[in-house]
C-alpha cells in the first residue's frame, strides 16, 4: 500500500508539473510567476500583462485541461478493455469509434458547410455512436465468442467507415478536405471554456462508473469461468464497459479528433513498469494517461516555430518505435 501511495504521490507532481510547464511554454514563453499570479490573482498585489494573462487563462488552460481528460479517459477505457478482453492488443479505437466519428464529421462539413463549426462535434459524437451500435449489434448478446466478435466487428466497421469518408472527401472542396484531414489526426487547438462542460461530464462520469466496476473488470480479466463462479455477469460487465470507453472515445474525437495508440501504449508501460495487477488501479493509470498526453500537447505546439504538429503523428510515431522495441526485446528472450 505504501508503494502504492509513493507511486500515486509521484504521478500527481509530474501531473501537476506537466501543467505548469505546458502553461509556460508555446509561442510565447511565459515565467512560472507569470503564471501563477494569472491563475490566482489573489496572491500578490502584482497585476500580469493582460494580454499574458489571456493566453495563460483564454488559450492554453482549456486545451491543457482537455489533453489531461483526454489522456486520462483513453488510458482507463484502455486498460479497461485490455482486461475485460484479455487482449494485449484491445484499444478504444480498434472498435472503429474513430473512423464512425470522423465520417461524421465529413458527413456535416460536406453537407453544412456555411455552420459547419457548430456541428462538427455533434456529427461526430453521432458517427462514433453509429460505430458503437453497429458493433454491439453484430456482437450479439453470447458470452461465448462475444470477445472475437467485438474485435472483428470493430475492425469490419473502421474499414467501412474509413471508406466511405475517403469516398466523400474524393468528392469535397479541396480546402474542406484539408481541414476534415488536419481535425481526424487530433488536436487540441479549438479548446474553449464553453465547450469543456460535455467532455468533463461525459468522461468523468465514465471514470466514476469504471472505479464502481474495478472489481468485476479484474475478476474477468482472471478468466469468465472464474469471474462466473464470483457471481459477476461476465456479458453484462464486458458490454458495460465496451459503452463506456467508446462514449469516452467518441466525446475525445467529436472535441479533438482522433488520438491513437494512447489507450493502447499507456496501459502497457504499466503494465511493463508496475506489474499487470496495476492495470486495475485506475488512479495510476489516469494520472500517467494526462501527464502523457499533456507533455505531448506541449511537443505539438513547440517542437515546429510558428506551427502546430497534430498530436497523431506523435503518438503514432512514439507507439510504433515503442511497440517494436518490445517485440525486439521478447524475441531475445
Amino acid at each position: 500500500m505504501t508503494k502504492t501511495l509513493l507511486i500515486i504521490a509521484l504521478l500527481a507532481f509530474s501531473c501537476v508539473t506537466s501543467i505548469i510547464v505546458a502553461l509556460s511554454f508555446g509561442a510565447i514563453s511565459v515565467s512560472f510567476s507569470d503564471v501563477v499570479y494569472a491563475l490566482f490573482p489573489s496572491l500578490s498585489e502584482q497585476t500580469v500583462d493582460p494580454i499574458i494573462a489571456q493566453i495563460i487563462v483564454e488559450l492554453r488552460l482549456p486545451r491543457i485541461l482537455l489533453a489531461l481528460l483526454s489522456g486520462a479517459g483513453l488510458a482507463i477505457a484502455g486498460a479497461t478493455l485490455q482486461q475485460v478482453t484479455r487482449n494485449p492488443l484491445a484499444d478504444p479505437f480498434l472498435f472503429g469509434i474513430s473512423a464512425g466519428a470522423s465520417f461524421g464529421a465529413v458527413v456535416v462539413l460536406s453537407v453544412l458547410t456555411n455552420i459547419a463549426i457548430v456541428w462538427l462535434p455533434i456529427g461526430a459524437f453521432i458517427g462514433g455512436l453509429l460505430s458503437i451500435t453497429m458493433v454491439l449489434f453484430i456482437a450479439g448478446r453470447s458470452t461465448y465468442q462475444q470477445i472475437e466478435r467485438m474485435l472483428l466487428a470493430g475492425v469490419a466497421c473502421s474499414f467501412m467507415f474509413s471508406a466511405a469518408t475517403s469516398a466523400i472527401l474524393y468528392q469535397s472542396d479541396p480546402q474542406a478536405a484539408a481541414s476534415i484531414l488536419f481535425w481526424t489526426l487530433g488536436s487540441f487547438s479549438q479548446a474553449q471554456w464553453d465547450q469543456l462542460l460535455w467532455p468533463t461530464i461525459i468522461i468523468g462520469t465514465s471514470i466514476i462508473a469504471f472505479f464502481a466496476y474495478s472489481r468485476q473488470v479484474l475478476a474477468i480479466s482472471g478468466g469468465d469461468e472464474n469471474a462466473t463462479t464470483l457471481g459477476v455477469s461476465v456479458s453484462k460487465v464486458r458490454l458495460l464497459m465496451l459503452i463506456l470507453s467508446s462514449l469516452i472515445c467518441a466525446v475525445i474525437v467529436a472535441n479533438a479528433g482522433g488520438i491513437a495508440f494512447v489507450g493502447l501504449l499507456i496501459p502497457h508501460v504499466v503494465r511493463l513498469t508496475l506489474g499487470q495487477r496495476m492495470l486495475n488501479n485506475y488512479v495510476i493509470v489516469a494520472l500517467l494517461g494526462a501527464t502523457f498526453m499533456i507533455l505531448i500537447d506541449l511537443a505539438a505546439r513547440t517542437l515546429i516555430a510558428n506551427q502546430e504538429v497534430p498530436l497523431g503523428i506523435i503518438t503514432s510515431a512514439i507507439g510504433s518505435v515503442f511497440f517494436l522495441l518490445i517485440l525486439k526485446q521478447r524475441r531475445q528472450y
